[in-house]
């Protein structure tokens, strides 16, 4: 098995050996490095991709801000579960970020900025799946469990990349022909291939896979990255996300400091949105490394849910006689 960060780093490597790496150009030490996006970047904030209940707005003012991050300072960024029986809240090491993103000089409530409610539209006649959160209701085998629960899909794997309480490093590596793009989370690795402007993935009809293909091209100091052919069906892309096989997804990434990755991204799907809607965020250079993150539910957790349905099941029958 190739192991990923071997390669990406010999990848890094050679890109600093060469010189920095600006739009797929080399560019001298000391010189203009704004279209290098190579680093390690982290989009951990209290700002998530959907408006919570708590604002009104896009833009929360430094009062709105301060009531909602107080209370959540003293855990990482979110609340303690009153329900939480088991201490399993306070046992976890979430990954929030500072506060809320501050994008401009604003303070931003949401991902989201079109539409101006901050919410996904999707359709009334979406699949059932995309209004649950977190719990599909179904233990009679282990395809009908979340994919998240499988470990097969994560926040900042696949497109688009969206923040979540516990992984949210990103690391880029940029060459000639192709960026990287790696996710802490199940370490999924995108390999976006550098094309001229217009040039898209061809589709495979009921093929795909779980992070579709990636193909980009540069306009000046950004990286435009097209995302379509997914695998049929929905694809869990975060906590509330989905995409279908129909979806086409449209990132800008631009260096915009030394320490700094502003992403924007549009998202058309017409099999589960109403619309085409659009979202903003703010990378930062993270601090330290990134450590593999072991997903173990698939191998542990999935077994133990299944044969406690089935005991369950079990038990109802026998009171049913």
């Amino acid at each position: 098995m190739i192991h990923r960060r071997g390669l990406l780093g010999a990848i890094g490597a050679a890109g600093v050996a060469g010189g920095a790496l600006a739009g797929g150009r080399p560019v001298a030490a000391g010189g203009n490095r704004t279209s290098d996006l190579t680093g390690l970047w982290t989009n951990a904030w209290y700002t998530k991709l959907q408006r919570p209940k708590a604002f009104t707005a896009l833009v929360a003012s430094p009062a709105e801000a301060q009531a909602y991050e107080a209370p959540r300072r003293d855990h990482g960024g979110e609340f303690i579960a009153k329900e939480d029986e088991i201490g399993q809240n306070e046992s976890e090491f979430p990954d929030n970020g500072p506060g809320l993103a501050r994008i401009g000089g604003q303070i931003r409530t949401s991902w989201i900025t079109d539409p101006a409610d901050g919410r996904i539209p999707y359709r009334t006649d979406a699949p059932k799946a995309v209004h649950l959160e977190l719990d599909t209701g179904d233990y009679d085998n282990v395809e009908a469990r979340d994919t998240d629960e499988r470990c097969l899909t994560a926040a900042s794997g696949a497109a688009p990349l969206i923040n979540n309480h516990d992984a949210n490093l990103i690391q880029i590596v940029q060459t000639r022909s192709c960026v990287a793009i790696v996710g802490e989370r199940d370490h999924e690795t995108r390999i976006v291939e550098i094309e001229g402007p217009g040039r898209e993935a061809p589709l495979r009809p009921g093929r795909g896979s779980w992070l579709g293909a990636s193909v980009g091209h540069w306009e000046g100091a950004t990286l435009v990255v097209v995302t379509t052919d997914l695998r049929p069906g929905l694809t869990k892309i975060g906590t509330g996300l989905f995409l279908s096989e129909r979806a086409r997804v449209t990132e800008r990434f631009t260096r915009t400091g030394a320490a700094e990755v502003a992403y924007r991204f549009e998202i058309e799907d017409p099999t589960l949105f109403t619309r085409t809607w659009r979202a903003e965020e703010l990378f930062r250079a993270a601090d330290g490394r990134m450590f593999e993150y072991a997903c173990h539910e698939g191998n542990y957790g999935l077994p133990n849910i299944l044969t406690a349905a089935r005991a369950r099941d079990a038990a109802a029958g026998a009171q049913g006689k």
